[in-house]
């Protein structure tokens, strides 16, 4: 299994990156590949091209519907609906209640934008796992403002294929229940680090700060720590020493194009 790290930066672009996209692929017994997109907030549809496929999805996985982890859904649907060999047909999206209904919002009234026709868009249930090829995709409930799921993926490893590895990827969260069943056991937890420790302490219930997810991962002894949907104002260098307070694993800042092999 493989991690590509689309667009890592926190609440909207940075200058150097996306917001949160990523991309993870495993290949099956017969080598053939398969894609799961995990959220396509704004502008990480132009390093999709660049470090993935759009017209290869397998499925697309939506932690949340807040502008920075699905506004690029929209683009991606008229890319796939209007590229000169033909519409594609629709993926299969995978989100929190009301997905369809926030995409066609964004699109506005225009049919011709319309997101409808590329995407079989289906509500996560907390009790079922998803399937997608070798890829199992589990939702857990987090605690943001509006309803979000942390994504734990498991699949096989790349360097061993009889071996299963799993990928926890929390979306948006403060410390929780599903933060803790999310970095149990998991390979690496890709955890969101918005907050800052002394800066933000009267805002609970939105983020995590590097040492809360540091303490996450220490907790659940998740095997490698990878640092994502930093802001402009949260340094990388804070949230990674953050969490290097709490948890003494492998510590990474996600970047644009970093590749995870598990």
């Amino acid at each position: 299994m493989r991690l590509v790290v689309l667009g890592c930066a926190g609440s909207y672009p940075s200058p150097d990156s996306a917001a949160s996209g990523y991309v993870v692929q495993a290949d099956d017994a017969t080598g053939r590949t398969w894609s799961v997109l995990l959220d396509l907030g704004n502008g990480a549809l132009g390093p999709l091209q660049k470090y993935g496929d759009p017209t290869a999805l397998d499925a697309i996985a939506l932690s949340h519907l807040h502008s920075d982890h699905v506004a690029d859904m929209v683009v991606l649907s008229v890319l796939r609906r209007y590229r000169p060999d033909g519409p594609l047909p629709p993926v299969d999206v995978w989100g929190p209640p009301g997905a369809s209904e926030r995409l066609s919002q964004i699109a506005g009234s225009d049919p011709a934008t319309d997101p409808g026709g590329q995407f079989a868009i289906r509500v996560w249930d907390p009790a079922t796992s998803v399937v997608v090829g070798p890829l199992t995709l589990t939702p857990v409930p987090v605690l943001h403002p509006v309803p979000a799921f942390g994504v734990r993926v498991t699949g096989p490893s790349d360097d061993d294929p009889s071996r299963t590895v799993t990928l926890a990827y929390t979306g948006d969260t403060d410390a929780c229940d599903g933060l803790d069943a999310l970095a149990a056991g998991a390979d690496l937890l890709l955890s969101e680090a918005a907050f800052v420790e002394g800066r933000d302490d009267a805002v609970r219930g939105v983020h995590l700060t590097g040492r809360r997810a540091g303490e996450a991962a220490a907790r659940g002894g998740s095997g490698r720590l990878v640092l994502t949907h930093l802001p402009a104002w949260t340094p990388a260098a804070t949230a990674a020493a953050e969490a290097a307070s709490a948890y003494d694993g492998p510590i990474d800042v996600a970047e644009p194009g970093a590749t995870y092999v598990l």
